[in-house]
């Protein structure tokens, strides 16, 4: 059975050109960059170059990109940096659509005595902007809010935020995992203090990761014990994978415009094929402002769970918006805080497309989804 893979916010195929980059530093250059000798020189210098692309892509300078093991790792040295640094300031500021590895931190620091503030977002999953004004104090240590949402594609505007924020003097974290390889930013131009990005979203493998830390901004490390990174992440580079990253962040830049129109066209027309064909259904988020990837989409009267059960013995490859996977017939917590009516919000399913989706594969979607849910909400217990 073909695989139609729709669920890239979740985890992107590797590039083939990133998978021809890495082989050779499994067998051919696998000395540590680190050592002192040739052999170990030559990783350390692709090491640089892979630095020096990520850094193009973002608009940063190469010293400012720190290599980790995953975007989550990412926040928490974030969180870990402007906390540390700054134990007389015990307030933070986030959201309440943040990723779990954003929501997790601010749990943490509550339960350790932290006053956390949790910023609300519209029905359209927009953010609270004078909410955010309203709630940054003088013994704000960090704001940290996520770039675009990795359920409904929502764009945040992270330069007006991060303007207001640094006019505050507050350090500012964002969480760019789903942005970054799908919309342009330039750090450059933005006073952000912190940023994360994960590589197994814009085709790198899983297991690699970047912070970026702007020169000057306050820092602890997360991870202690040696001289990697320049004293600011310890351990052994994960060479093969920083090198892998290095690849993947030169073909994002490659592949921008088609990310923005191509991409953005295949989404849109399943948006469309499916709201034709299927009555009771909303998109998800703000229409304007999101991925050009990713659409949220809500089938009245069925369960998330059991439309990704019916796609899959199709061969297609989605995610629900709901939690049922953990025994819960709670929505998301994206949706309930966008206040996403329960009979709504419990049939959500997020379609992600990257730049191997084909019209084919979105057509094949368009044609099968009716039926599924129509034969759903003919057993369906909501319809009452």
């Amino acid at each position: 059975m073909k695989v139609v893979y729709l669920d890239n916010n979740a985890t992107t195929m590797v590039a083939p050109e990133v998978v021809e980059a890495m082989l050779p530093m499994f067998s051919d250059y696998y000395g540590n960059a680190s050592s002192m000798h040739t052999f170990g020189g030559q990783v350390g210098s692709m090491l640089a170059k892979a630095r020096e692309s990520v850094a193009e892509l973002i608009g940063a300078h190469p010293e400012e990109v720190v290599f980790t093991s995953c975007g989550t790792e990412s926040d928490s040295t974030a969180f870990v940096a402007a906390t540390e640094s700054q134990p007389e300031k015990r307030h933070v500021i986030t959201t309440k659509v943040e990723h779990s590895a954003v929501l997790a931190l601010g749990h943490q620091l509550e339960a350790k005595g932290y006053d956390v503030t949790w910023l609300d977002v519209d029905e359209k999953g927009r953010l609270d902007m004078a909410q955010l004004a309203d709630s940054m104090r003088k013994d704000t240590a960090l704001v940290s809010i996520m770039y675009a949402n990795n359920e409904t594609g929502t764009i945040f505007p992270i330069p007006e935020i991060a303007q207001m924020v640094k006019e505050r003097g507050i350090l500012l974290h964002v969480d760019a995992v789903q942005a970054t390889g799908k919309i342009p930013y330039d750090l450059s131009k933005l006073p952000i203090d912190y940023l994360a990005i994960s590589g197994h979203k814009l085709h790198a493998p899983k297991g690699i990761g970047v912070l970026f830390v702007r020169r000057g901004a306050r820092f602890r490390p997360f991870l202690r014990g040696g001289h990697q990174e320049n004293g600011r992440r310890a351990g052994t580079e994960n060479s093969p994978y920083i090198v892998g990253l290095g690849k993947a962040c030169e073909l994002a830049r490659q592949y921008f415009d088609y990310e923005q129109q191509r991409v953005a066209e295949l989404r849109d027309r399943l948006q469309a094929g499916l709201l034709a064909a299927i009555p009771d259904s909303i998109v998800n988020g703000d229409l304007e402002h999101r991925l050009p990837n990713t659409l949220s989409i809500a089938f009245k009267y069925v369960e998330g769970e059991a439309i990704l059960l019916r796609l899959d013995r199709l061969g297609i490859c989605a995610s629900s918006g709901s939690a049922c996977t953990s025994g819960s017939l709670e929505p998301s917590h994206v949706l309930r805080a966008m206040g996403v009516p329960f009979t709504y919000a419990h049939g959500s399913i997020r379609f992600s497309l990257s730049r191997y989706t084909t019209q084919e594969e979105v057509d094949y979607v368009i044609k099968e989804m009716p039926g599924i849910i129509a034969g759903l909400r003919a057993i369906s217990p909501f319809r009452g």
